[in-house]
Order: structure tokens, then sequence, then C-alpha cells
């Protein structure tokens, strides 16, 4: 059974970065979809960044575009969220999410079957 564990999470100011990771484990580990996802409080879950099994193929919300990297180390079976010049609005629960193989990747949420238990990220001065 695949497993998703994220990292990273803290309290950055804003401009600040901070990377998260999503250790993958399990069966299907090697060629799983991964997406990041976020939930600010009193607002729905929304897509942030997403990457395909191969070629790697990426895809980000329009807010992260330029700020946010995804990506991913297959010999540690990790992916990897850079976020750079963080805002107030960054502010969530981030989680990464998975799906079998795929050549391209979505941020519906519907689509990934496996979560992570979540990493807290608050932007704050």
């Amino acid at each position: 059974q695949l497993q998703l564990v994220e990292s990273g999470g803290g309290l950055v100011q804003p401009g600040g970065s901070l990377r998260l990771s999503c250790a993958v484990s399990g069966d299907g580990s090697d060629y799983s979809t991964i997406a990041w996802f976020r939930q600010a409080p009193g607002k729905e879950r929304e897509g942030v960044a997403c990457i395909s099994t191969y070629p790697d193929n990426k895809a980000y919300e329009d807010s992260v575009k330029g700020r946010f990297a995804i990506s991913r180390d297959n010999a540690k079976n990790t992916v990897y969220l850079q976020m750079d010049s963080l805002k107030v609005e960054d502010t969530a629960v981030y989680y990464c999410a998975a799906e079998g193989f795929s050549v391209y990747c979505s941020t519906i949420d519907s689509t990934y079957h496996t979560w992570g238990q979540g990493t807290q990220v608050t932007v704050s001065s």
C-alpha cells in the first residue's frame, strides 16, 4: 500500500522560502504521479502543483507560478515543493497526494487516491 509523509512546514516571514518534502513508500512508489494541495482555514482545498511519472511533466496553479517549483528525486522516492517569495496568502496546510502512472498530471483532487497527513505552512511577520 502506498504511503505519503510530508515534512518541511513551519513559520516563515513574507518573502522567505521553505522546501516541503513528500516521502513516498510502498507499492507503486516508483511510478506514482504526485501533486501538492493546500487548504487554508475556511477555504476549499486547492491544487498547487503536480509532477507526472514520466517524463516529469509539471503543472502549477496560477498564483504560484514563478514562485514554487516541484521536483522529484527518484533515488530517494521523494517529491519536493520549493516555495520562494512566500506571501501571507500562502498560509495553509499543505498535502501531497498520489495517483498511478501518468504522462501528464492534474491538480484536480478527485484524481488522487492516496494522501499524506499534511504539514502546516504559516507565512507571517
